[in-house]
């Protein structure tokens, strides 16, 4: 599979262009395609990067990616990211397993375009068939969002550390993993998510993709959005 992310995050940075300003997603296929942007600064272009996380700031820094915050560019031209499913057709996504989903969910909000980089594994009927919801939440009586959580019909286990502490977000947030099995109508959940006191945000990225480029066996494929 990391073949397939690889080709897929190199065909993302094609679209970049002298001069944009481009966001820098986080996780294991975003990373490819930060070493193909530093690949591109070697050869004079140009650019200025948003990073999505600490993780994505150290790997581009690195590189020799010149980095800005949204208060110095509120204006992104291009983010590229990757995603832990995407629904087929609408291509709306669940994200957060990487623990950035907040900054991500900026940034992209931010962006003109959301291209997303997946291997062919990603693509799901519906969201949620394999992959649980991240919700990060504050703190401060997390534990009564996690009993929100179930009553709106989640499984719900706190994301934890590879030290076995409660695991923190670059936010200084916890995660609370909520597994709702495949989801009939995310735009509903969505607000029952956006409705739970506590909640900072979710991984569920509806309506914002602008494209998704798929590497698999057969090389890399460009899925656009249908609209409704």
């Amino acid at each position: 599979m990391d073949q397939f992310k690889k080709i897929a995050a190199e065909a993302a940075v094609t679209q970049v262009r002298d001069g944009m300003i481009v966001g820098l997603g986080t996780g294991s296929t975003a990373a490819y395609a930060v070493d193909a942007l530093g690949k591109l600064l070697q050869s004079g272009l140009r650019v200025t990067a948003i990073p999505t996380s600490e993780q994505t700031a150290t790997q581009a820094r690195a590189l020799g990616i010149p980095l800005a915050t949204l208060a110095e560019q509120a204006q992104v031209d291009l983010t590229i990211d990757g995603a832990d499913e995407v629904e087929r057709g609408s291509l709306n996504l669940l994200k957060g397993l990487g623990g950035a989903l907040l900054r991500e969910k900026i940034v992209a909000s931010a962006s003109t375009r959301l291209v997303i980089i997946v291997d062919e594994t990603k693509l799901v009927d519906r969201l949620g068939s394999h992959s649980v919801v991240p919700v990060e939440v504050v703190p401060f009586g997390w534990q009564l969002a996690a009993q929100k959580l179930r009553d709106a019909g989640a499984t719900v286990s706190v994301r934890r550390s590879a030290e076995d502490k409660l695991f923190l977000t670059d936010g200084g947030h916890f995660i609370l993993d909520c597994a709702f099995g495949p989801i009939a109508a995310p735009a509903s959940l969505e607000q029952k998510l956006n409705s739970i006191v506590g909640v900072v945000e979710h991984g569920l990225f509806l309506g914002m993709t602008s494209e998704v480029i798929v590497g698999g066996p057969g090389g890399v494929k460009v899925l656009q959005p249908e609209r409704r």
